[in-house]
């Protein structure tokens, strides 16, 4: 099973997803995409089998993974302040991968019904939907 977490700005949320999915999902296949190298940096931290950043590594290895998280940002063209690019967020949308995205209502995107969780909570969430999937 392969695992595709990407995210931008900071990589605190991919970090954190990663050292989640190690703990809960240890025998997964775990590629970092950062947006940016700060991004990747961080996501480093929780060590990912691989990681990369910029747009192609987004759009290499959505065409691989069984599953995506991120911040829905990530299907977002333009998003975190022009990080995403349409053709990141392209390749995110069609991927055949099953996609978990975390509704943080930020980058000008507002979310209806995504209420107000925490980050913990949210992350908590998406966690858990990869496990079912992964370990259906």
């Amino acid at each position: 099973m392969k695992i595709l977490v990407i995210d931008g700005q900071g990589g605190k949320l991919g970090r954190e997803l990663i050292e989640r999915i190690r703990a809960q999902l240890p025998d997964t296949f775990i590629t970092a995409v950062g947006t940016n190298s700060l991004a990747t940096q961080a996501m480093l931290k929780a060590s990912p089998d691989e990681a990369a950043t910029g747009e192609n590594p987004v759009v290499v290895s959505a065409r691989f993974a069984n599953v995506i998280l991120g911040p829905v940002g990530i299907a977002i063209a333009d998003s975190f302040v022009g990080e995403v690019t349409p053709a990141m967020a392209l390749a995110v949308a069609q991927s055949r991968a099953k996609k978990i995205l975390i509704p943080f209502n930020r980058c000008d995107t507002l979310i209806a019904g995504a209420g107000n969780q925490s980050g913990d909570e949210l992350i908590a969430d998406a966690i858990q939907k990869c496990k079912s999937f992964v370990e259906s």
